[in-house]
């Protein structure tokens, strides 16, 4: 009976998840296209889309009724005739390798013509089918015939449509994933201790606690969509999502939020010590006694509440694509999005609210406190993370990142002498005279993390803690170089906005922090521009950073072939007024971070990050942006993928 417990106390303390805030906003694009014209009869032109797809993906033909390749044109002074296939697809309409399609251009004018067109296209692999994607080009035609076309990435389109067609599905099942991958991010998983042992108390009844369970997932379901729905109808009447934006990211980064859970988390921990217990005033409680048979949910509803609250931060990313779906003009498909991904998110936490009713069966003893304790050191070194996003985002300086390593490793290293039994708290009545197989693993493991821990005092990157902890550039002293390699000594930014506000580029990078300061050092050096849309307090941009931007190629990429800009959206420094920005609705924005997070929606079609763009040196998309991928190798063929465009301009 111990021993299951402490093995799944085990598994929850110790896996340390790194997963992170969810999938970056678009994946690679799958096919590559090239457009061609030739002059076929006078004023009449063929124009040839010819598209290299990725080894194990198809596209369809333009005939499937869900998924066909589409064709969009806008212009005068030309009639253009339907796309259609150049070469026979399967007979199941698909592609694969390669699609080529053309349509025919007959001039109606004597003056030169310019047609903007985007060939569109859902991918799937298998059953599964990502979302609608895009190729923008432009074709020039004169009196003397067509010149070369001129192309350009665009965002890809969300689907608009209400119905269940492929594209529907895949957003759906990629909702649920990413819902049940929650769980496993630094903000989401604090809250597993605190369920548990709310939860531990039980009810009166088997029925009554599987009730008060279900009602929590209930809860946390509700609190997701309808609050969303909410906001998508507003910000769909008002026609903008910049307020919406601005809720969001208030959530995320603003010091209020972060410091209240921050104390929330000392207090549960301190009570978890054995200082007090947390109980509702006596008036609450007789008022909750009367009302027994509706099962307290009150209690539950507010335990919900603080879940969907502290998980907020993790949840952004799939949040704020479904909010730009919903400008682009699907209003149902982004609401049922949140439902399932709410549905996925609530799960696990409904399991864990049910299990705690099985365990009143099980006899309970000293092994009780001692799961209460153990919870209670989870739950002060986690409350440090949200002290360490406010104090990123605000540049307080309080928590570098040797200050917060040393406050951890004290922390884990009280936990592993408490299991050995060297340290006793109020409730602990019998002493640890002998060790378990179990509390063995659980000390050598809390014990072997203190000791990964130690050499990050000195700079060691602790890749696997890279969503946890602050940023290596926090270091203050730092003998390790990120991946092994020469890496240049750090220095003062040449960026006006670094310089003002006291910016830094991870791991030692020089860069700038506005687009327009990148645009002009790349005609200067002609250089390709690689933005990065992040934030201090980004759990998933830490790992980026720390596991794929360290490795030697991606390193000596970033630094040698591209001009760097970093855009923090969280960061609160307050704008020069020279640096003042105003939105299309007129809002002075003057916040660093919040002009930041306007420049990457506008611009990018993005409100969540990490996401990466490259840029030519006039502002031009030269690749689909990339999100959150820890794949070295796709970050690799997506940097060589904007130099190679960036060489053929």
């Amino acid at each position: 009976m111990q021993s299951k417990l402490l093995s799944l106390l085990a598994a929850l303390a110790f896996a340390l998840p790194l997963s992170g805030q969810g999938a970056g906003m678009m994946a690679e694009q799958t096919v590559d296209w090239t457009v061609g014209s030739e002059e076929i009869s006078p004023d009449v032109y063929r124009v040839t889309l010819t598209g290299t797809i990725l080894p194990g993906y198809h596209i369809y033909d333009t005939h499937d009724k869900y998924s066909g390749t589409e064709l969009t044109l806008s212009g005068s002074g030309f009639i253009a005739g339907e796309l259609q296939e150049a070469e026979p697809a399967t007979e199941e309409g698909e592609f694969y390798g390669r699609a080529v399609f053309y349509f025919d251009v007959t001039m109606d004018s004597a003056d030169p013509v310019t047609l903007e067109g985007s060939v569109i296209w859902t991918a799937c692999r298998d059953q599964v089918c990502g979302f609608p994607e895009e190729f923008a080009f432009t074709l020039d035609f004169t009196p003397s015939g067509a010149a070369p076309a001129r192309a350009a990435f665009t965002l890809p389109e969300q689907d608009s449509s209400a119905g269940g067609d492929g594209s529907l599905w895949s957003l759906l099942i990629e909702a649920i994933l990413c819902g049940l991958l929650m769980l496993l991010t630094p903000c989401v998983f604090p809250m597993v201790p605190m369920t548990v042992s709310y939860f531990l108390k039980g009810s009166a009844s088997p029925a009554a606690a599987r009730f008060k369970a279900l009602m929590y997932g209930v809860f946390i379901v509700v609190l997701y969509t309808l609050p969303i729905a909410i906001l998508i109808l507003v910000t769909w009447l008002a026609g903008g999502d910049d307020t919406t934006a601005d809720i969001f990211n208030w959530f995320s980064t603003h010091w209020i939020p972060n410091i209240l859970f921050f104390i929330v988390f000392i207090v549960f921990a301190i009570s978890f010590f054995g200082a007090f217990e947390i109980m509702a005033p006596s008036s609450l409680v007789n008022k909750s006694d009367r009302k027994s048979d509706q099962g307290g949910l009150g209690g539950i509803f507010f335990m919900a509440l603080t879940l969907v609250l502290v998980s907020f931060s993790c949840t952004v990313p799939i949040v704020g694509t479904v909010l730009i779906q919903s400008v682009r003009g699907a209003f149902w498909t982004p609401i049922l999005t949140m439902l399932v991904f709410s549905l996925a998110f609530a799960l696990p936490f409904t399991l864990l609210a049910l299990f705690p009713s099985f365990l009143k069966k099980m006899k309970s003893g000293a092994w009780l406190n001692s799961v209460k304790v153990v919870f209670g050191f989870i739950e002060l070194a986690l409350a440090f993370k949200f002290l360490s996003m406010a104090d990123q985002s605000y540049h307080w300086g309080l928590l570098d990142r040797e200050v917060y390593l040393a406050i951890w490793i004290v922390i884990f290293s009280l936990m592993g002498l408490y299991l050995l039994g060297k340290i006793r708290f109020a409730h602990d009545d019998e002493p640890v005279e002998k060790l378990s197989i179990v509390r063995l693993g659980l000390v050598i493991t809390v014990f072997s993390f203190v000791v990964y821990m130690i050499p990050g005092m000195w700079g060691a990157p602790l890749k696997a803690l890279s969503g946890y902890l602050p940023p290596l550039e926090s270091q203050d002293f730092n003998l390790y170089n990120p991946g092994g390699y020469s890496l240049a000594p750090m220095q003062e930014s040449d960026s006006e906005m670094g310089r003002k506000y006291g910016l830094k580029m991870p791991l030692g990078l020089q860069g700038y922090y506005s687009i327009e300061e990148g645009l002009e050092a790349a005609k200067r050096e002609g250089k390709p521009v690689f933005v990065d849309i992040s934030g201090h307090s980004c759990a998933n941009c830490r790992e980026m950073e720390n596991r794929v931007w360290s490795d030697r190629e991606v390193f000596t990429m970033l630094r040698d072939e591209f001009i760097l800009v970093a855009l923090f959206t969280d960061d609160k420094s307050a704008l020069k007024e020279e640096d003042w920005v105003t939105t299309d609705t007129g809002k002075v924005l003057k916040e660093l971070g919040a002009a930041n997070a306007y420049t990457a929606l506008q611009r990018f079609g993005v409100n969540g990050k990490p996401n990466y763009v490259i840029l030519d040196e006039e502002g031009t998309p030269l690749s689909p942006v990339r999100g959150y991928d820890l794949s070295v190798s796709g970050f690799v063929a997506f940097l060589r993928q904007g130099l190679d465009a960036y060489a053929k301009r």
